[in-house]
């Protein structure tokens, strides 16, 4: 007979909302959520027998002994723990790749890609990835990967986690259902999901094919920035980021996990669905945000402020102030400055810029920047506006001017950016973007020079 705690055993019973998911609010707060009642011990993490027969299992997301501020972890209880699988096996890859990038040479060259297509036959989330480049190594905890995806197929029995980072997802078509192992995500145009390292998801597309971007960030976890001189308030406000609530999955049939492990695919078959958490608690746990919610902080007065003005989150590096990736939008907003050449100012960063847009058009391009796109400008390499957005913007007439109905964002990081062999070969790459700065006039007189 059955402990009378335990949950009678069902072939299929799944407690994920059927619509619209549910949600926490808060940045890094110490969560908590049952979709039992019960199902939470109360006073300890690992009583002697779990609260209905449940497995206690931690998630822990940092080291141990990491500062109270930093530490992240989160306990599960759930039906099954997660060491029920078979041994892990090589897959093939696909178009997915992993710093160290070596494929190619780094290049000063200012590049772009038109958008990538969606897939014609099935491809789902971890199929449809596709790596652009990125720097460091994900085996030394440093750097980045930019990936994007393109995919037409929900993830019907496979499950995905990633050892290797924790990723930013940006979809700029369709929206994207991440059913966790925490609950439930839903991510449209406009939004992002943040996805901790070595958390178990399913990717699902209720409204069709999905395309996006992804951050994979290899170093410490994204964070919101300081806010300095600005005060309590402005930015991303942490009230608007949105954790999941408990919704697990009873599913005892064959499915596949696959995991993203230095650098390689491994697949593992398991007896039931990992997404068995019935309650759990803790900090360490995926997230989302509502890009439209960014307070804008802009001038004023005169000149075009720097872009970390518009940072919604940061992942430290071991540089004080230099982050190892920024997360940063370019959203609607007013431009007011007096006196003031408004679009981005000509310019030349130690920091590598990847840049995509989500909808609309960027200010400082006039075409061939397209929704669904990118562009990189690696690390000192000279980019701003193209000849007719400088020309169209000096001769402006300075009133105030509302930038609507746009969205670009920025992964920006310390590090100069390596790109994969596919992503200079392939034919969304655009030969002729530097044309765009070819038509710049001579506006100093002739009879001035020496």
């Amino acid at each position: 007979m059955a402990h009378p705690t335990q949950l009678e055993p069902s072939r299929r019973n799944v407690a994920a909302p059927p619509a619209a998911a549910s949600y926490q609010s808060g940045f890094g707060n110490q969560f908590q959520s049952e979709a039992v009642p019960g199902a939470l011990p109360v006073g300890r993490n690992s009583p002697q027998r779990g609260p209905l027969g449940l497995y206690a299992e931690q998630i822990s997301g940092t080291a141990f002994t990491a500062p109270r501020h930093e530490n992240r972890r989160t306990w599960t209880y759930r039906i099954w723990p997660s060491v029920v699988h078979r041994p892990y096996r090589r897959i093939d890859n696909g178009k997915l790749r992993t710093g160290p990038f070596n494929e190619t040479e780094a290049t000063p060259s200012q590049l772009r890609w038109s958008p990538f297509p969606i897939p014609q036959e099935p491809t789902d989330f971890i199929d449809g990835i596709i790596t652009i480049g990125g720097s460091g190594s994900a085996a030394d905890q440093s750097g980045m990967a930019v990936h994007v995806y393109a995919a037409n197929a929900s993830m019907a029995e496979r499950f995905f986690y990633n050892a290797d980072g924790e990723m930013l997802i940006v979809p700029q078509q369709g929206r994207v259902r991440f059913v966790t192992e925490l609950g439930v995500l839903d991510a449209d145009n406009g939004e992002i999901a943040v996805i901790p390292r070595g958390l178990r998801f399913r990717v699902e597309l209720p409204d069709g094919p999905s395309r996006g971007y992804i951050c994979e960030n290899y170093g410490q976890a994204f964070r919101l920035p300081e806010l300095g001189p600005l005060g309590a308030n402005g930015l991303a406000n942490p009230r608007d980021f949105q954790a999941p609530v408990a919704a697990y999955e009873d599913r005892q049939e064959p499915c596949t996990i696959v995991a993203k492990f230095q650098g390689n695919l491994w697949a593992a078959e398991s007896p039931h669905s990992p997404l068995c958490v019935v309650a759990w608690h803790g900090n360490f746990v995926p997230y989302k945000y509502d890009l439209s919610r960014f307070m804008v902080i802009g001038t004023i007065s005169f000149d075009h402020p720097d872009p970390s003005i518009f940072t919604v989150l940061t992942a430290p590096s071991d540089i004080s102030g230099t982050a190892n990736v920024d997360f940063v939008i370019f959203p609607p907003r007013w431009l007011v400055g007096e006196d003031t050449f408004r679009p981005p100012w000509y310019h030349r960063n130690v920091m590598c810029e990847f840049m995509g847009l989500l909808k609309g058009v960027y200010d400082a391009k006039a075409e061939g920047f397209l929704p669904g796109g990118a562009s990189l400008h690696n690390c000192m390499s000279a980019h701003g506006p193209d000849a007719e957005t400088f020309a169209r913007a000096s001769a402006a007439e300075l009133k105030p001017q509302k930038l609507d109905n746009t969205m670009a964002f920025m992964f920006e990081s310390r590090f100069a950016m390596r790109l994969t062999r596919y992503a200079m070969e392939s034919s969304e790459l655009q030969h002729d973007y530097f044309e765009g700065w070819q038509g710049l006039k001579r506006y100093f007189p002739e009879k001035q020079r020496q």
